[in-house]
């Protein structure tokens, strides 16, 4: 028996040890298993893969922060070449006409960040090609360069924004007015537009590194740029340009053929198709054929293009024929429709009260949401500092220390700050004698903590609200200069606001995306100064071309230029109160005013699979005043993309904004040709319209 019970022993303790072994051979065996699933995510790494890191996801390029990488990263002074400045100005004035052809019919205008940065690939990269195909040597394309180029381009045509909507909008309505001239605007846009890019300079080690904001749209593009230059991204990148050339020809071949059918009054062409109907044709609802808004429709949220919609079915569908029937009893029957104190007045004071309702929203939430961030950050910081030393990676050390290591010193940002500001504080006053030079001077002591603001919000939200910012003080200034001066006085006091503000936000997406890309900060502050130098002389330009060639301002045209007009009638709001409004108009702005609050807070308070479907009131308000046919064009854009991430969800992801990009360029060029064509009094030579039958 104890022979027996020796031999069990022996045998369990034989058994144990097998299955001990088999265990550590289990171990060593998924342990190499990790070790080879760890090497062939960093092998996946290195041609470039989607890292997900705090619930976000950014293309890396794998090498981009990697030693060898590393090492062959520029100076920052060879970031910034001849040919990308060249590039930038080629691309900056192709974005400066579509630009002002948006803001001239319809005053939206989507983020083109990604599409310039595109078309920035597109062009160099084909100038290399040609360079090499010709037996010449050409420095190779890098990713800095392409941000630089980007950054150059948007800083460019973004002038072109803050030329129409701040400051020559006294031009567009007769009154009080300073009369449109290249002198006087590229003077004024030279004096204002630099104090933009050196008020934050000071701020971007805190809003890029410790405060880790994302700025989505700088982000996104530097996804973008990143991707391109990589093994695989080069078959991507090809992909994309193949896509866009062809969109682009597409677009601008439809808008030459369309031209010869557009003679006559306005009302003839395609862009007056009476796509539902001769009925629905006077309250603005066809499709025009305006591949511009088709393509700025695929860039734009579903949630935008519906709102549009929604806006467009709300106004035109419902109040202004309502409106129109109480002619004589709301407003007299002797007024045209577009005087301010008949129906025009109605669609214009009701789409301010919806904007200023949803900025003023949209302000108080931001403020309050960046005082929270900031108090709250130093206490998280303490809790987490252990933990962020011992889990950053590599990648984000090597991105910060050549971020710090390019350093833009602070003597030059403050420096130029008081410069430009006694510049201006002189020169803004012998423009606009209206606006005095101690409006000026407090305008520029409020524009950093403003700035600031902005850029921070933007930073977390994607939302640039330097329109916001100008509304104020546009009627602040417009009620303290009074009614013989505060019109002009309140619209340059609101460019000033507004253009600081705006470019300081701009710059931060910037400072983000070359961070991002290994960009050294002085030469994207230099890329962004040049562009903004030739803005300055191109978007006057470009204005100036519109405003010969076409009837800019005209209500019932396609030049409506509604910014402008919304722009002055806040002034005139501002200077003469509510006796500028028309009977009962009072009542409906306090309702839509209302509406705008309750409707943001609807969408911050519900659930998020309920409050996405509440619209926007910002985007509700612009086809009040423009109409309904873009809305539609935007929601076909949307449509589209809709459809085609349904059909093939990948290949929707990478070729929508390529193709959006090519509409919106082909489209946009063709005003080019076009303009040029109506200044040369050579009109389209056949007239299509559409009337009932007999």
């Amino acid at each position: 028996e104890e022979e027996e019970a020796n031999a069990l022993l022996k045998k369990k303790k034989k058994k144990k040890k097998t299955q001990e072994d088999q265990m550590e051979e289990s171990k060593d065996e998924l342990q190499q298993h990790q070790r080879e699933d760890e090497e062939e995510e960093e092998e996946e790494e290195e041609g470039g893969v989607v890292e997900e890191r705090g619930g976000e996801e950014l293309r890396r390029s794998g090498v981009e922060a990697r030693s060898g990488e590393w090492e062959r990263v520029a100076p920052w002074r060879r970031q910034v070449t001849v040919r990308g400045v060249a590039a930038g100005a080629a691309i900056g004035i192709v974005y400066s006409v579509i630009v002002m052809k948006l803001i001239l019919t319809t005053g939206l205008v989507p983020t083109l960040n990604v599409s310039a940065a595109l078309l920035a690939f597109v062009v160099l990269r084909g100038w290399t090609k040609l360079l090499r195909k010709l037996g010449l040597v050409a420095a190779p394309f890098t990713r800095q360069e392409n941000t630089v180029v980007q950054t150059c381009a948007v800083a460019c045509y973004s002038i072109a924004t803050y030329e129409l909507a701040g400051v020559d909008t006294e031009g567009n309505v007769p009154g009080s007015y300073k009369e449109p001239g290249f002198g006087w605007m590229t003077a004024f846009l030279f004096t204002v537009s630099f104090v933009g890019l050196l008020v934050l300079v000071p701020l971007r080690k805190i809003m890029i590194i410790d405060y880790k904001l994302t700025y989505p749209s700088g982000t996104a593009t530097a996804v973008l740029i990143n991707g391109f230059h990589t093994p695989q991204g080069d078959k991507m990148a090809k992909k994309q340009v193949r896509g866009f050339i062809n969109y682009f020809a597409i677009s601008f071949l439809w808008s030459f053929f369309e031209w010869f059918y557009s003679g006559g009054d306005g009302s003839c062409g395609f862009a007056q198709f009476p796509t539902f109907g001769l009925k629905a044709w006077k309250q603005t609802f066809f499709f025009d054929f305006s591949l511009t808004y088709v393509g700025a429709g695929m860039i734009c949220s579903h949630l935008v293009n519906l709102s549009l919609l929604f806006g467009a079915i709300l106004s035109w569908g419902m109040m202004w024929p309502l409106i129109s029937d109480l002619k004589g009893d709301w407003y007299p029957a002797s007024l045209p429709e577009s005087s301010m104190r008949s129906l025009q007045g109605y669609k214009v004071f009701i789409s301010i009260a919806l904007i200023l309702g949803d900025g003023l929203y949209n302000f108080l939430k931001i403020l309050a949401f960046t005082a929270r961030n900031i108090h709250a950050r130093p206490r998280r910081n303490n809790l987490k500092k252990v933990a962020d030393e011992d889990t950053q990676g590599l990648d984000d050390t090597q991105l910060n220390e050549l971020f710090t290591r390019e350093s833009i010193p602070i003597w030059l940002a403050y420096s130029g700050y008081t410069l430009f500001t006694v510049v201006s504080t002189i020169a803004i006053p012998f423009m606009f004698p209206e606006l005095k030079w101690y409006y000026v001077i407090i305008a520029y002591m409020l524009a950093p903590a403003l700035g600031f603001c902005n850029a921070y919000g933007a930073g977390l939200t994607d939302m640039n609200m330097a329109y916001n910012y100008g509304k104020v003080a546009l009627f602040i200034i417009a009620a303290l200069a009074g009614k013989d001066s505060g019109v002009v006085a309140g619209l340059v006091g609101c460019g000033l606001i507004k253009s600081v503000v705006s470019i300081s936000a701009d710059l931060m997406h910037d400072f983000k995306t070359g961070h991002l890309t290994l960009t050294s900060p002085r030469s994207m502050l230099l890329s962004q100064a040049i562009g903004t130098a030739m803005g300055c002389v191109i978007a006057p330009l470009t204005f100036l071309l519109f405003y010969k060639a076409f009837d800019i301002g005209n209500p019932d045209g396609s030049w409506k230029a509604p910014y402008a007009l919304i722009y002055r009638n806040m002034a005139i709001l501002g200077v003469e109160g509510f006796s500028a409004l028309p009977h009962h108009c009072l009542q409906l702005c306090y309702g839509f005013f209302g509406f705008a609050a309750v409707a943001n807070l609807m969408r911050d308070l519900l659930p998020a699979n309920y409050g996405r479907w509440v619209p926007l009131p910002m985007a509700m308000a612009v086809p009040f005043l423009v109409g309904a046919s873009f809305a539609i064009d935007m929601c076909l854009g949307s449509l589209i993309v809709f459809s085609w991430h349904k059909i093939n969800s990948s290949k929707a992801a990478l070729m929508v904004p390529a193709v959006a990009s090519g509409l919106i360029c082909g489209d946009g060029l063709w005003i080019l040709p076009s303009s040029l064509l109506a200044l040369a009094k050579i009109n389209p030579p056949i007239c299509m319209k559409f009337m009932p039958a007999k």
